[in-house]
């Protein structure tokens, strides 16, 4: 199984914005994502209230790139999400049970 790290920080004023679209669109569309294993949303604590992350446990790397292509490595942002962000990392592991 893969485990990829999806890290956000969102824009200076764009917080709750950012936030609304990470619970109601982000997080859904993850949950409903066929061949992922599971997803582990991150939202903003108080001391850091710009970041979020996803940890999401894909099957394989053919699951994951059935997602996103074969571009993996890239971090892939949703046309909503665009102006919101100021940075966006990707980390990709082996899971190890």
């Amino acid at each position: 199984m893969i485990m990829r790290i999806f890290q956000v920080t969102a824009k200076e004023g764009k917080e709750e914005e950012f936030g609304d679209f990470f619970h109601n669109t982000a997080i859904p569309l993850m949950r409903g994502t066929e061949r992922i294993v599971q997803v582990l949303p991150g939202a903003a604590r108080a001391d850091n209230p710009r970041e979020f992350s996803f940890v999401m446990i894909w099957k394989d790397l053919a699951s994951l790139k059935t997602f996103v292509g074969d571009d993996y490595q890239s971090t892939h942002v949703d046309p909503s999400e665009a102006e919101l962000v100021e940075s966006r990392s990707i980390k990709h592991y082996d899971f190890v049970e």
